[in-house]
């Protein structure tokens, strides 16, 4: 049962949810998103209950306590019981005034090309 207890980083933020794929995991590890002690960490680094990661994904800067080890991918409603989000609360207020649209990657409506109602009516304009 030893080998069972030990849990690298990677595969423990893939596992609670944080980042899509294991291979993404990785790559923040090894990019320096994933700090321990406000050192990065690689991505073969052995996790600990108690231990306190600040981790930097695409959507959030999360700062997280390890509660418990889990070694498979489980559904959301199971994955939050493994960690404590410990993120201060000045970086959620940050979070809520950037538009959730940002991150989607879906543009926001009236801005960016012209329909085509507008289109024919600047034509009608330059017309003039």
């Amino acid at each position: 049962m030893e080998a069972k207890e030990k849990l690298r980083i990677d595969k423990y933020l893939w596992a609670i949810r944080l980042f899509k794929t294991r291979s993404q995991a990785a790559a923040a590890c090894d990019s320096g998103k994933v700090k321990y002690n406000g050192d990065s960490c690689k991505a073969s680094k052995l996790v600990s209950v108690g231990d306190e990661y600040e981790v930097k994904t695409e959507a959030k800067r999360w700062r997280i306590k390890v509660s418990g080890l889990l070694h498979n991918r489980v559904q959301y409603s199971e994955a939050i019981k493994f960690y404590i989000d410990v993120t201060p609360a000045e970086e959620l207020e940050r979070m809520k005034s950037v538009a959730s649209s940002f991150h989607t990657g879906k543009r926001l409506s009236k801005v960016g090309r012209p329909t085509k109602k507008e289109r024919r009516d600047l034509d009608e304009f330059m017309e003039d």
